[in-house]
């Protein structure tokens, strides 16, 4: 819909009517938006294959904004509408559970591979850098280091999963692609995350497969 630069729009915090969280508001000629996704300044490809997958292909209604640190993708919303719309959880609708899990089952793979090749020093960096992640992309419940620990040491198939948006998994498997090659180097670390979803049965790591082979994070994780 729009690419705006900083000084084209406001941004203020608003609560939310049904959780105790701000929830942060970009306004424009009298629209409000309300953020779907951040990504940092090396990410501009990603950042607009989000926004066309949106306006182009789901017909919403977003704005990139482009500022010289980041890049952000907002979803328009009516403000007596944000527990309607469960903004400030992401947008684009609950994941389907199979993504959920193996969302989950690549994030374990790739701690892991950091801590057992890289060392626990390295482990503890990855787990604040990711913690930031979640808190960047409002995950829910994930906003301090046990809940973080938690989430990346928890066996999934014997827990409830969390409740996530598939936006919010967009960007966490962007997020991840970039950590993990700012550790390993290389891409090659994705080919060794993926073995970790022959746990899950073949109906959902077939369901995973179509459903990251339509989102952004594709190239990335192929």
């Amino acid at each position: 819909m729009f690419i705006l630069k900083r000084q084209d729009v406001e941004i203020s915090n608003v609560r939310h009517p049904e959780k105790d969280q701000q929830i942060p508001i970009l306004s424009y000629q009298g629209q409000t938006f309300t953020l779907l996704n951040v990504f940092g300044a090396n990410q501009a490809e990603e950042a607009r294959a989000l926004w066309r997958d949106l306006t182009d292909n789901r017909g919403k209604a977003c704005v990139l904004l482009e500022e010289p640190d980041r890049f952000s993708v907002w979803g328009k919303v009516r403000l007596d509408r944000l527990g309607a719309s469960d903004a400030g959880g992401g947008s684009g609708g609950a994941a389907p559970i199979p993504c959920v899990l193996a969302s989950l089952l690549l994030l374990q793979a790739v701690y892991f591979d950091i801590e057992d090749l890289l060392g626990e020093r390295q482990g503890a960096k990855f787990r604040q850098e990711i913690g930031e992640v979640f808190k960047r992309l409002q995950f829910p419940a994930l906003d301090s280091p046990p809940a973080v620990n938690n989430i990346l040491e928890v066996n999934p198939f014997e827990s409830t999963l969390p409740s996530w948006q598939e936006l919010q998994i967009v960007g966490l498997l962007q997020e991840l692609h970039v950590l993990g090659k700012s550790y390993f180097g290389n891409t090659n670390f994705t080919s060794r995350a993926f073995d970790a979803l022959q746990e899950m049965n073949d109906g959902e790591r077939s369901e995973f497969s179509d459903w990251l082979g339509r989102s952004p994070a594709a190239k990335l994780w192929r």
